[in-house]
């Protein structure tokens, strides 16, 4: 008897985490996923999700604050119960994040602190308090960027916390081995229609122009690669860095 995967994905109410869980549950995943201020486009996406058949379940996550992740997990747990009926998941998307553009010069400390919170510190951490909860030949995903590849000006800081979580990503995928557990980055690049980005005609034909397939990405180019990336095909995927630009900059 087949027993039905369970995905958490952080920051799932909208954009492409909304996309990354629709895409999970037409893989027949079950999916809890964590909004931090947009509570009924969570609602929504809970019901797109039980549309296909799938169970869902949405709770609120400030992926920044470390010290609260303690008790989101202790709902986490409770809502596995009463909604899944279950006391563990099978995969972890870290997705939840802001974007920042600045120049180095004008940078201030707190927002290089919000970037390390959201984007190195918390993921680090909501990954490690996950484990007790992540079943034996589970998944982690973390969602990178690539601008860890490609240096833009005004990206300084984004870039180095999310290049931070693709080093943290090769110590997971090596000290979970052990467990089966497989942890891969997805890296997208500039993606209209998820939300982040500035989305103009001129903009469009700027990376349309520089990506060798010629067209600008959208979030369904990244949610069925995530969802690829939690099926059995994917099972010798480890430790690795999958870019999704469409060819951008060659």
């Amino acid at each position: 008897m087949t027993t039905t995967k369970i995905a958490l994905v952080t920051g799932g109410s909208r954009g492409l985490g909304r996309n990354m869980a629709l895409s999970l549950a037409q893989k027949g995943i079950d999916v809890l996923l964590t909004y931090h201020s947009q509570e009924a486009a969570a609602a929504a996406t809970v019901a797109e999700i039980e549309a296909f058949g799938r169970k869902a379940a949405a709770l609120p996550l400030d992926a920044a604050a470390i010290s609260n992740f303690d008790a989101f997990y202790a709902q986490v747990a409770t809502t596995l119960q009463t909604t899944f009926g279950a006391t563990g998941l099978d995969f972890l998307i870290n997705n939840a994040g802001t974007s920042l553009g600045a120049p180095i010069a004008d940078i201030t400390e707190a927002q290089f602190d919000e970037m390390l919170n959201i984007h190195f510190k918390g993921v680090y951490f909501l990954t490690q308090k996950a484990l007790p909860l992540l079943h034996d030949g589970g998944r982690v995903i973390t969602i990178s960027s690539a601008t860890t590849r490609h240096s833009y000006p005004g990206y300084s800081a984004y870039a180095s916390m999310k290049g931070a979580i693709e080093v943290f990503t090769r110590y997971l995928a090596l000290e979970l081995g052990e467990r089966g557990i497989a942890a891969n980055v997805v890296a997208p690049g500039a993606i209209f229609g998820g939300g982040a980005m500035l989305d103009t005609p001129e903009m469009r034909a700027y990376i349309a122009q520089a990506t060798a397939l010629r067209r600008v990405g959208v979030p369904d180019d990244v949610g069925g690669v995530v969802a690829f990336l939690c099926t059995e095909e994917a099972q010798w995927i480890n430790g690795q860095r999958i870019e999704l630009t469409g060819g951008m900059s060659l």
